[in-house]
Parts: structure tokens; C-alpha cells; sequence
């Protein structure tokens, strides 16, 4: 079998393309868990976008939504832990590709004792602007829940279980 250098260079664009992509979801991820306000904002290209995370308002730019963002969970006892798997990546052009996410989510809020476990599926729109990606488009909806209780004595108590909404 005979490759063309043409052929393998457009593979290797591919792969490196895919590769940025899944690095910018991680980097938007990380900042999320470490609360890096400005590298959140980073990841999601200037001008118009759309955030339209399930049970938060929609948002159509990135300072809006990092203003919520900040407001919300950067302030003392969240805490956020954020594991993406199972990416799937397709590539429409050079410059245009769409991507699918499963997330494992767990915030833990020391204020009212509270662990919230959400299985979420992300569907992401990224663009290449000047040779880099962003996330012009990330919609998500939850497929499960799980909210605990602790009490002073370390007792958890199950307050809400939900199951994903009939298809």
C-alpha cells in the first residue's frame, strides 16, 4: 500500500488538531477545579458563543458566563472535580470540528454539607481562529444525580436521586 506524503500530512494535521482540541477541554476543565478565572475565559472564543449548560441560563459570551462562574463557584467551600471521558471528536474542516464529552461531576459545599454527583454529556462546537481552537459552542444535560447529605456525625443521607428524563 502506497501513501502519499499529501496523505499523510493530512493525517497528521488531523491528529494534532484532535489532540489540541482534547487539551483545550482539559485546560477548560482543570481551570474550572482550580478556579483560574482567566483560563476559563481563555478557552471560549471572544464575540459570540453559546454556553447552554442544563438548569443555568444561557449564555451568548465568555464574560458573561465567567462572571456567573466566579460568582457561584469561586468562593470558599466549593469544591469542583470535573473528569471528561469517552471524547469523541470529528473534524468538519480545518477549521471546524463538533465534539461529544461524558463527565463525571462532583462538587463538594462544605457551607450546607452537601456532595452532588452529576453524569453529564457535553456536545461542544470548536472553531480554529489563527492557527488555535476555542469553544465556540458547549451544550450539556444531565443524565443522572445524586445529592448527599453529611451530617456533623459523618452520616450521609441520599436527598435527591434522579434518573435521566424519559427519551
Amino acid at each position: 500500500m502506497t501513501i502519499s506524503l499529501e496523505d499523510l500530512a493530512a493525517r497528521l494535521t488531523a491528529l494534532e488538531d484532535k489532540e489540541a482540541i482534547r487539551a483545550l477541554k482539559a485546560r477548560y476543565l482543570r481551570a474550572c477545579d482550580l478556579k483560574q478565572v482567566e483560563d476559563v475565559r481563555d478557552c471560549f472564543a471572544p464575540g459570540k458563543i453559546r454556553i447552554a449548560y442544563e438548569n443555568f441560563p444561557e449564555f451568548d459570551d465568555r464574560d458573561a458566563f465567567v462572571a456567573i462562574y466566579q460568582q457561584m463557584a469561586c468562593n470558599g467551600g466549593v469544591y469542583d472535580i470535573h473528569h471528561a471521558t469517552n471524547w469523541q471528536i470529528d473534524l468538519e474542516s480545518g477549521t471546524r470540528a463538533t465534539g461529544k464529552w461524558s463527565l463525571n461531576f462532583r462538587t463538594i459545599l462544605t457551607g450546607p454539607r452537601q456532595v452532588v454527583r452529576l453524569a453529564v454529556e457535553y456536545d461542544d462546537v470548536y472553531e480554529k481562529r489563527d492557527g488555535r481552537w476555542w469553544i465556540v459552542e458547549t451544550v450539556s444535560r444531565v443524565t443522572s444525580m445524586l445529592t448527599e447529605q453529611v451530617a456533623e456525625d459523618g452520616s450521609v443521607t441520599v436527598i435527591a436521586l434522579a434518573e435521566p428524563p424519559a427519551a
